[in-house]
């Protein structure tokens, strides 16, 4: 046996030096948008630069066995939370897993799959931000916290019609989630670098129909990009900063507004994008995308913020030799 683990290490050794990948953790309750916000980041990065993983397919029970259970999926009892840790840090290191699968279409846990970081993870689900341990893989860490009306909303569209739930199933279920939802899913956003809020502009009276406006809160937990200087005074009617309080504490907070002409949200845009030093000319037309060919530009410019992180993290590794 000992010389079984000398031969083992000597092939370690002879490895090349693993190049450690960026990753962003994007954490929130049921149907909050983490999909839609992480598809946008990946296709724009392009498949050969970045890994995604959702961490929902932790689960320990199928969703006939959880019938059973004295807790929902959102429960960390509920997830294989263990190798959830285990398996951020192998992807952080540059190693591969053997992540397990969970077909929401079905309920079934199904056959696991090879995954290999590439030079960006995201990593999504619900309990991403759960434990310090998780936590300490990020680089990046973002939270999903849109108004809970808003949010039963896309959760009863999305699952009556891609998860074969009926809306009154939906609406039971989201009403035996909410206690484990207070005590598991929501306190993850104290330890986001960025909450993201998607919803109306209090105060206004837009009409039906009017896109959502973005509120980005911006924490001074990571280094954000200096944008006083970059947008004209027309751009602010987009776009525009304000010192808040987050829990007593003074915090910078992001308003992207979604009533604004489009032509307007792509000034601002093609400003950002070229802040983050791509060789392209304009930003991708899959950001902001909602589906169904709608687009969101409040979307847009809240993951253009989030790949300057991540393009800005990239560059201080490089530069460091990692």
């Amino acid at each position: 046996m000992p010389h079984k683990l000398i031969r083992m290490h000597r092939v370690r050794d002879d490895q090349a030096p693993v190049r450690q990948p960026i990753m962003i953790g994007i954490a929130g309750d049921s149907a909050a948008g983490k999909t839609t916000l992480t598809k946008g980041l990946a296709d724009a990065l392009g498949p050969d630069r970045v890994t995604t993983i959702c961490v929902d397919d932790y689960h320990r029970y199928d969703r006939v066995e959880r019938r059973s259970k004295p807790f929902t999926a959102l429960h960390p009892d509920c997830n294989y939370v263990e190798i959830i840790e285990q398996h951020l840090q192998l992807l952080a290191t540059g190693q591969p897993i053997l992540k397990p699968v969970y077909d929401h279409s079905t309920g079934e846990l199904t056959r696991p799959m090879l995954v290999r970081p590439k030079e960006f993870v995201i990593v999504e689900g619900l309990l991403p931000l759960h434990t310090r341990l998780m936590r300490a893989c990020f680089d990046i860490t973002a939270y999903l916290d849109p108004p809970e009306e808003i949010r039963r909303q896309w959760k009863v569209r999305r699952d009556t019609s891609r998860r074969g739930y009926t809306a009154d199933q939906v609406l039971a279920e989201l009403v035996d989630r909410e206690p484990e939802s207070a005590a598991y899913i929501r306190p993850q956003r104290a330890f986001a670098d960025i909450v993201v809020r998607f919803a109306p502009v209090a105060g206004r009276d837009d009409p039906p129909g009017t896109p959502l406006s973005a509120e980005l809160m911006l924490r001074p937990t990571i280094r954000h990009p200096d944008l006083s200087g970059s947008l004209a005074e027309r751009d602010q009617r987009a776009i525009h900063l304000r010192l808040c309080r987050d829990e007593g504490r003074p915090v910078d907070v992001l308003h992207i507004h979604g009533y604004v002409p489009r032509e307007e949200s792509r000034i601002v845009e093609k400003v950002l994008w070229a802040q983050l030093g791509v060789d392209a000319g304009v930003p991708p037309e899959t950001l902001g995308d909602i589906g169904n060919g709608e687009r969101s530009e409040p979307l847009a410019i809240t993951q253009l913020l989030l790949l300057y992180h991540l393009l800005a993290a990239r560059g201080i590794r490089d530069a460091a030799g990692q």
